[in-house]
This record gives structure tokens, C-alpha cells and sequence, in this order.
């Protein structure tokens, strides 16, 4: 058995069942946000099939693939596995288990604004990954903020397969386009709905709840260099280095379309951060320089 069950189901691409900016700044990295959809998520699958489960099942939280850095329903299924976890515990059930598929494959296009066909061209070569071992014999539960094509769960439903795992499967999104007629790409209206600017980000980063993911990344990295600039010198130390660190570890650094405002970013952390001096400091050199290493 494998469900699809949704929390929200679009049908109208002027009029949304939930709040079009609280999801906009949900998918750049508002953590509160995340927490409201995680947890509403995990109230609605708990209502719809809490009934089917029992203390023979073991389950297991895989939110959607990524490289390093998460995505936004990574921090959106923290939440979904708490509540969870929670209305488990108190019928006397196992917690569920959390596990991961490794994506090795990123890249800089917008999938938001992506037809069905271009977003099937664009994952086709992507490698994933997963525990056959650890899944074996587990129900599975993969959660995703939102279905518009069906792309990625097809991707997941045949990697199952590949792996030979027959579990038990739910497949379940905050919300799914339930309208054929719309276009794909009211996926974009909706990431952009609220941030459309790095001037209308700033309201997001600047929150306690905020929380790096892979689009707040990409979308930092390659904007126009002076509001990028003009950005930076207002972030804390901290910030930087947690948006460094994010570049570094998906390789974005080495992408062409981010490499200007990262090498940026690696000079400037330098030039305040001592331990950086240190480390990018050639042993009886100088200094390196990221706009004269192979990195420029």
C-alpha cells in the first residue's frame, strides 16, 4: 500500500486554502513557519490514518532528497516527526525513526518554474540514495511541502522499486495542485509570492527562527553583487559563516553562477574572521587570495 495524502489540495491558482506568504517566506527559511506547516501536516495524517497504526509498526520520516544543505520541508518535517512522535508516545508506540536520501546530484535552475516535461528532463540523471537495510520491513512515511507534477515522488517510488522495497508507503505534502489546468510554474507564484527580493528576504533572516536552506542559499548567492554586498555588510559574523560553510559543503562555490558572490564572501570572512586568516594561509606564506586562486 502506498497513499498520497495531501493537507491542502490547490484548485485555484488566485485563491489558496492556506496562507500563499506565510509559505513564501516558509520556503526562504522562516523556521516558525515551518513549525506551523510541519505540525498541522502531522495533525491531518494523524486524523486521516492515526487508525492504522499499531504498536507492530515501526516507522520512518524521510523528508525529500538533498545533497548537504536542507531543504525547506526538511525543517517542515523536524516539526511533522515531534507532533508525531508525540501521539505515538502516548498510546504506547514505538517513536519513528528518521533517515535520509542522499541526493549527489545540485544544480542553479529555478524548478519552480519548470513545465512537467522540463522537470523530468532536469532530475533524470540525479543520483539517490538510500538504507535498504534499515528500511526493510518499516513503514515509510516521505514528506514533501508541495505536489505539483509528481516528479520527485515517481523519482522515489522508483528508487523503491530499484531497491527492491516493497514497505508500506505514504507520500505526504502540505498541499498538491489538484488542477491539471494550472501551470506548473504556480509553484514559482507561490515561492515568490511574499520574498521577490533580497530587500523583502531581509525580514526572514533577520528573524530568531530562521533557518538556512538550499533556496535561501542559492538565492543569496547569485543575486545582482551591490545588493548582495549591501546585504552581507548589514549580517552578522555568525551569518556569514553559516552561509559560507552552506556554499562550501554543496559545492556552489565552483558553480559559475555563484562564484563571484562567494569568492566575495570567502575575502570579506578574512578580513574579519581570524580563524579564516589562518586556515586559507599557506604554511610560511601569505594570505591566500580567493581572486587569485584556481577558485577565480
Amino acid at each position: 500500500m502506498k497513499d498520497v495524502y495531501a493537507l491542502h489540495n490547490i484548485v485555484d491558482d488566485v485563491h489558496f486554502p492556506f496562507d500563499p506568504a506565510a509559505y513564501s517566506r516558509f520556503k526562504f527559511g522562516d523556521g516558525a513557519a515551518a513549525e506551523a506547516f510541519g505540525a498541522a501536516l502531522a495533525a491531518g495524517f494523524i486524523a486521516t490514518y492515526g487508525n492504522r497504526l499499531s504498536e507492530n509498526d515501526q516507522l520512518v520520516v524521510i523528508p525529500s532528497p538533498y545533497t548537504s544543505i536542507p531543504t525547506a520541508s526538511y525543517h517542515m518535517t523536524v516539526m511533522f516527526t515531534k507532533v508525531l512522535n508525540r501521539y505515538l508516545c502516548m498510546r504506547g508506540y514505538n517513536p519513528a525513526e528518521t533517515t535520509k536520501i542522499h541526493r549527489f546530484k545540485t544544480y542553479s535552475i529555478d524548478y519552480g518554474a519548470l513545465d512537467m516535461e522540463s522537470r523530468k528532463a532536469l532530475i533524470i540523471n540525479d543520483k539517490y540514495h538510500l538504507d535498504k537495510d534499515f528500511l526493510l520491513g518499516k513503514t515509510l512515511i516521505f514528506t514533501d511541502d508541495i505536489r505539483i507534477t509528481g516528479s520527485h515522488e515517481l523519482i522515489i517510488r522508483n528508487l523503491l522499486q530499484r531497491y527492491e522495497l516493497d514497505n508500506t508507503a505514504y507520500f505526504l505534502y502540505y498541499a498538491q495542485l489538484q488542477n491539471s489546468s494550472i501551470h506548473p510554474n504556480i509553484e514559482n507564484k507561490l515561492n515568490y509570492y511574499n520574498v521577490h527580493s533580497l530587500q523583502s528576504l531581509e525580514a526572514v533572516i533577520c528573524s530568531p527562527s530562521f533557518r538556512f536552506n538550499t533556496r535561501v542559499v542559492k538565492y543569496i548567492l547569485h543575486a545582482p553583487f551591490a545588493e548582495y554586498e549591501q546585504l552581507l555588510m548589514k549580517q552578522t559574523p555568525a551569518f556569514l559563516q553559516e552561509l559560507a560553510d552552506c556554499c562550501i559543503s554543496n559545492n556552489y562555490y565552483q558553480m559559475e553562477e555563484y562564484r563571484k558572490n562567494a569568492i566575495f564572501l570567502f575575502d570579506h570572512l578574512q578580513k574579519i574572521i581570524p580563524s579564516w586568516q589562518s586556515i586559507c594561509k599557506k604554511e610560511n606564506g601569505p594570505i591566500l587570495n580567493y581572486q587569485n586562486s584556481q577558485l577565480a
